[in-house]
């Protein structure tokens, strides 16, 4: 059974909401880089930057960032840019902050290049953490059980978040 959490309409303000929080986060920024968590975080991040570039004058570049979700300690990290992020501010965005273990992990090729500022974003925040990950910019705060599994969904024109 699915019980929903966020319907579209709630989904789209929450998405404009974040928007916002992040300009004024990096008010004194050209340019901004908005990274993705392969799946429904990269397709979270293009939908905010597709809302920054609406209310701004930021140059905005979205990228991928790829690892295995499952197994993040023993995965390599990837982004599918070879732009060199040294001083520069970045926003890592997944669709559902569980554990921490995703946004701990993808941090790593940030940290490397060493960005100017890093910050998260989720929809979706779960107070399970194993990590000591906070999102910066959060859709929701969930209190749920372990054993509860959050699915996001940003079709074209049809978002929503369900409890399974």
């Amino acid at each position: 059974m699915k019980d929903t959490i966020l319907t579209h309409e709630q989904i789209v303000h929450i998405l404009r909401r974040i928007a916002y929080q992040i300009l004024e986060s990096n008010a004194s920024e050209k340019e901004l880089t908005i990274a993705g968590i392969e799946g429904s975080g990269y397709l979270f991040a293009q939908k905010i930057a597709d809302e920054l570039q609406a209310v701004s004058s930021l140059s905005i570049e979205v990228i991928k960032v790829s690892l295995n979700k499952k197994a993040p300690k023993s995965s390599e990290v990837t982004l599918d840019s070879t732009a060199d992020l040294s001083d520069k501010s970045v926003v890592l965005v997944d669709d559902v902050l569980n554990s921490g273990a995703t946004l701990m992990f993808g941090c790593v090729p940030f940290l490397e290049q060493g960005v100017r500022k890093l910050k998260t974003a989720v929809l979706v925040n779960r107070n399970h953490k194993r990590y000591p990950v906070k999102a910066d910019f959060k859709g929701i705060s969930l209190s749920t059980s372990i054993q509860t599994h959050v699915e996001v969904s940003l079709k074209k024109d049809k978002y929503s978040a369900h409890l399974e």
